[in-house]
């Protein structure tokens, strides 16, 4: 009998073989259409449940084990307390989920796993207005305790989502326009003191400058311009923006300015008054000054 055993264990494996390659058979939605329905079914829930603000759904309709990303995720949530509290913002906040479809949907299956892409029309309710956005979603589904449950999944923003984004006019905040104009400034006034530091931080290596001369010029060129008017003993004894008006696209902002300085030299002021096109780009957490165009003149 002891000897024996070895051959039974052996032949329980072989025995069970076809089941394991069997789970490693991908099979499509179209032959298991029952539980295609459901996890269907289940997604819409999921919906449902943010759209009323229902925590308790969302929380059951999440594996405690779950992994994955959500649309604004800089790193892996691992574990439906870190997944709660991701989407506790949301459930606290002005906006809520006031409409959603489902345009795009498939379903593979590996047993008792799923693979679920999709992509849903999303329209999200806030205080004013409302805005839809597409989503592209990649779920990953396993049957525990006998029921379809999600287990994974990566939510972004759709290509025609961001590519919307980055094409609309976006309103710019009260903070986000002082930091943006505080740095527009930094630029004018480290030029002035011939402060390279400053400037190499804030003027990246693609920056594309027209003087009021109309001289185009490279950063390399900026940077010799404030050399050289620091060793001929210039100095900035005023700077003015009286009027600035703003565009701003995805990372990107636009100012149109009016401006008026005084600069001293050899003891003699000279005012000058103009307007400037001035772009910058967030990047790295920061706003840089990646070009501008300068004229004189009302």
């Amino acid at each position: 009998m002891k000897l024996a055993t070895p051959i039974l264990i052996v032949l329980a494996l072989f025995a069970a073989a076809p089941s394991y390659a069997q789970q490693l058979q991908p099979a499509s939605a179209d032959a298991r259409q029952v539980d295609r329905e459901a996890i269907r079914a289940h997604i819409i829930k999921i919906f449902q449940a943010y759209s009323d603000k229902d925590a308790a759904t969302i929380r059951a309709t999440h594996a405690p084990a779950w992994i994955g990303f959500q649309s604004s995720s800089a790193t892996a949530i691992r574990g439906i307390d870190a997944y709660m509290k991701d989407v506790d913002g949301y459930l606290n906040g002005p906006v809520r989920i006031a409409a959603y479809k489902i345009v795009e949907f498939d379903v593979t299956f590996y047993g008792d796993v799923a693979l679920v892409p999709y992509v849903a029309d999303v329209t999200y309710a806030f205080p004013g207005g409302s805005v839809t956005q597409k989503l592209r979603v990649f779920d990953v589904y396993a049957k525990l305790d006998g029921a379809w449950n999600q287990v994974g999944s990566d939510t972004q923003l759709h290509p025609d989502s961001i590519a919307a984004a980055m094409e609309t006019l976006r309103p710019i905040g009260s903070e986000e326009k002082k930091s943006l104009l505080a740095v527009r400034e930094a630029v004018w006034r480290a030029w002035f003191a011939n402060d390279t530091p400053q400037l190499a931080e804030l003027l990246p290596p693609e920056l594309i400058a027209i003087e009021a001369s109309e001289k185009w010029q490279t950063r390399d060129d900026e940077l010799a311009g404030a050399k050289s008017f620091a060793a001929k003993g210039g100095k900035l004894v005023r700077l003015d923006f009286p009027q600035t008006e703003i565009q701003a696209y995805g990372r990107t902002a636009i100012l149109y300015t009016k401006f008026t300085l005084e600069t001293e030299m050899a003891d003699k002021r000279t005012t000058i008054s103009g307007r400037a096109t001035e772009m910058f780009v967030f990047r790295d957490g920061r706003w840089v000054n990646v070009g501008w165009h300068l004229d004189t003149g009302s």
